[in-house]
Formats: C-alpha cells, structure tokens, sequence
C-alpha cells in the first residue's frame, strides 16, 4: 500500500497554517510570504523556479524530501485558488502558471466539481467532491502505485489526520505569531499518540517536526 505523506507544511508558533484575508494578491493572507521565508533561498526553491545556487543545508535536505515517490496530490479549494462557492471562472488554473510544479495528477477537494484541467509538464487538476476516504481511493488509482502527498491548506491536512490516513507528516514551526488564519492542530488531541516524532532546529530558526505513524 502506497503511503500518505505531508511536506514542507509551515505553521506559525501559535499554529496557524495560512493567515486571514486569502486573496488573488495574497494566497496566504496577512501571512504574507512569512510562513515560508525559510525554504526561498534553498536549492530546491531556486530549482522549482529554473534558478541555479541556493543553500544546500538541513532546510534543503527537508524541502527536498516533497516530490521523491510521489504519485498524486491531494490539495483543498482553497490551495488551489481564492474563489469561493460556485465557479465563476473556468479560466483560473492555479497560481503556479501553465507548467505547474506537481507533474501529476492532483485531487482538488471541492463541493463544485467542474472538469478537470490538464496543464504542461504531467499536471492534471481532478476537481472531486468527498470525503477524505474517497479522495485518497481515487488519488491512490491515479498514482500508479507510489505515495500520495496532502499538499494543503490546513483545513484538508487537518481532516486527513482527524481520518487517521497519514503516514508521515512533516511540519515547519515558524518563529511567527499570526492570532488569526486557519489553525491545523486543533481537534487533533493524542495525535502524537500514533506517531513517532522528532524534531530537529535549523539556523533559519524554524524546528522541522516529523511524525512517522508508528
């Protein structure tokens, strides 16, 4: 069985994994890019973006981790763009640009399905309505036998692990304080419970957490 993973997800001290306010000009709302300012300069970033150089340390070596074996993505409506409730514009494909980063195919969790989307580079977005089960069947069949990422945001994270369907999760605490967003631990009580976890600090004074399902 392939496994369930989650990667590079960075949460603020007080463990909100977005801020309020997402928008077309603010994914992550008043976050902003603070959430992420410690995976940008790595060598995985600048690779992502065409780029050559960037830090090759323990910050590099976790970001790195996020695409070996992986199969299929699983993302929630809100990772995949700002609009809310019913589509009102079949055009918007994604903030990533014709050649997204996933080059597989990607369940977006949505209450409005609409036909999917097949972008450059082996990304297709899937737009499917759910529960976390149901989802992870179907990504697990368009994965062709390798692991299955919940890429995002925390609220589909979060219902992924309330299901009791991740196998490993990587967290990224960011020294930040937020007050407001969506949080990913709350009602999650005893998860340690069925995880290995370890954690390690880097000098970009992030603590990357990992539970391994024991």
């Amino acid at each position: 069985m392939s496994l369930v993973r989650v990667h590079n997800f960075s949460v603020s001290l007080d463990g909100f994994g977005t801020g309020e306010g997402q928008s077309l000009e603010s994914p992550f709302g008043h976050a902003g890019g603070r959430l992420h300012e410690w995976f940008f300069p790595t060598r995985t970033f600048r690779a992502m973006q065409g780029e050559d150089g960037g830090s090759t340390g323990v910050d590099d070596a976790m970001a790195r981790a996020w695409d070996v074996g992986i199969g299929a993505e699983i993302m929630g409506r809100n990772k995949f763009g700002p609009q809310r409730g019913p589509w009102e514009d079949h055009d918007w494909t994604g903030w990533w640009g014709p050649n997204p980063p996933f080059h597989t195919p990607v369940y977006v969790r949505t209450h409005h399905p609409r036909p999917s989307v097949q972008m450059e580079g082996g990304t297709t977005f899937h737009f499917v309505d759910g529960s976390p089960e149901e989802v992870l069947r179907l990504a697990r069949e368009g994965a062709g036998g390798l692991d299955v990422r919940i890429g995002g945001g925390p609220s589909t994270v979060r219902d992924f692990l309330a299901a009791d369907l991740v196998d490993h999760l990587h967290v990224v605490v960011v020294p930040i304080l937020l007050g407001r967003g969506v949080r990913l631990w709350d009602h999650l009580e005893g998860l340690d419970q069925r995880f290995d976890v370890e954690s390690v600090s880097t000098p970009a004074g992030v603590t990357h957490v990992t539970f391994t399902r024991r």
